[in-house]
């Protein structure tokens, strides 16, 4: 027990302070979450037309991610999050004293523009003061710290929203505000990034030439791993949308408030596993973790094609959750380690760009799917997808593993 809580220790300074700087970040993150009940309650706006805005303020973090991670890569990771989370706070307090509707979705739209810049920078800002024996640790505490946030911020939301409108734009900006102070006082930034020795004797972390996409194509481990994030954030998304609809067509009245009780499990379960599941899975290979993660959402999502009960809708839950916890952890940790440490900006907006990509298919073949089968096949055909998957990063790890040991060869022989 007491190695497990261990875990989060030795890690250096900065690492703990946007750590915090993420849990202050998420716990005022009112507005996205909320913009469709704003839209269509507050703006009185249709339905048609709110989902229409929403799906392009989500599509819109798309250029802004690629934006961001580039500017990263060039002129420092701390100015570009600085400059987007700052810019994008300011934007969302100014919400708060807009009269005209208009304005206050074109100030919601930038400042989610300018918000799109820093997770990957974020992301590369964090591995930057990481040591690669940390960063399972780091990126798992960054992970908690905003599922914490996460967990709380709703419920703040929610009451804001409906009494007391103003202070809900203002939350959301004065802690965007909170978060830039913190990094600004507390982060050292160079305006590019020097790679460290650790990083420039690493082959896999070499400082490389080119541009992203001839990078993707030297490094076929990491393109391929892409592929499969892709194919298993399509899988993990489909709690967004099918499983809701299955839980409503199998428990009738009751299904939307065991769908509810099925989310705050996923949340509360990701709170108080993380800990422990980074413990357990620190001695395996990465994309071991990954396949596991796989195998979770395999029988977690895949049991779906069996269950009628509440019961069982929790127990997948859970189980899924759990996979949800291995992947995001793994995900960040083998995409930092096989990442030349110049180009780290710009593979987080890769990152960032497949995740949102998987949610957008999930989504998409998900109603074409419900239009066209039953829901127990549609589960078992997420089964078999996702156990392909796991399957395929097990034998990634597997090529990876022989890669490594043949570069370590060849650079061996050039030494001597």
């Amino acid at each position: 027990m007491r190695n497990t809580i261990n875990i989060y220790k030795g890690l250096t300074k900065p690492v703990y302070i946007l750590c915090f700087a993420t849990l202050i970040n998420r716990l005022g993150d009112f507005v996205i979450p909320f913009l469709t009940l704003f839209l269509t309650k507050k703006l009185n706006m249709s339905i048609v037309m709110s989902g229409m805005l929403v799906t392009c303020a989500s599509l819109i973090s798309i250029p802004a991610s690629i934006i961001g991670g580039k500017l990263a890569d060039y002129i420092g990771r701390k100015k570009v999050y600085l400059y987007g989370q700052g810019l994008s706070g300011v934007l969302l307090i100014l919400c708060a004293f807009s009269t005209n509707k208009y304005l206050t979705i074109a100030l919601i739209f930038i400042s989610t523009f300018f918000n799109g810049f820093v997770r990957p920078v974020f992301g590369a800002l964090i591995i930057d003061y990481l040591p690669k024996e940390k960063r399972q640790s780091g990126i798992s505490l960054n992970y908690l710290c905003m599922n914490v946030g996460a967990s709380i911020g709703p419920v703040i939301a929610g009451l804001l929203f409906n009494k007391y409108l103003p202070l809900f734009f203002i939350g959301d900006g004065i802690t965007s505000l909170l978060a830039v102070v913190l990094v600004f006082k507390n982060i050292n930034g160079k305006d590019t990034y020097e790679v460290n020795e650790e990083e420039a004797s690493d082959i896999n972390e070499k400082a490389k030439e080119g541009n992203i996409i001839e990078l993707l194509f030297k490094k076929p481990e990491l393109l391929s791993f892409f592929i499969l994030f892709l194919v298993y954030q399509f899988v993990y998304s489909q709690h967004k949308f099918m499983l809701p609809l299955t839980v409503n067509n199998a428990l009738a009245d009751t299904g939307s408030a065991v769908f509810g009780d099925m989310m705050s499990i996923n949340a509360l379960t990701v709170v108080v596993f993380t800990i422990f599941i980074t413990s357990l899975i620190k001695k395996y290979h990465t994309l071991t973790s990954m396949a596991l993660s796989g195998v979770c959402f395999a029988f977690g999502y895949g049991m779906l094609a069996f269950v009628d009960s509440t019961l069982g809708f929790f127990l997948s839950t859970f189980i899924w959750s759990i996979g949800e916890i291995i992947c995001t952890i793994s995900v960040g940790v083998f995409v930092a380690d096989n990442s030349p440490a110049n180009f780290r900006g710009r593979i987080s907006a890769v990152q960032n760009i497949v995740y949102w990509a998987g949610t957008s298919l999930s989504t998409l073949v998900g109603g074409v799917l419900v239009e066209n089968f039953d829901f127990p096949y549609i589960w078992i055909a997420i089964f078999v997808i996702a156990m392909i998957a796991s399957f395929l990063m097990y034998l990634l790890k597997i090529f990876c593993v022989k890669q490594d040991k043949l570069l370590k060869v060849e650079a061996a022989s050039q030494v001597e």
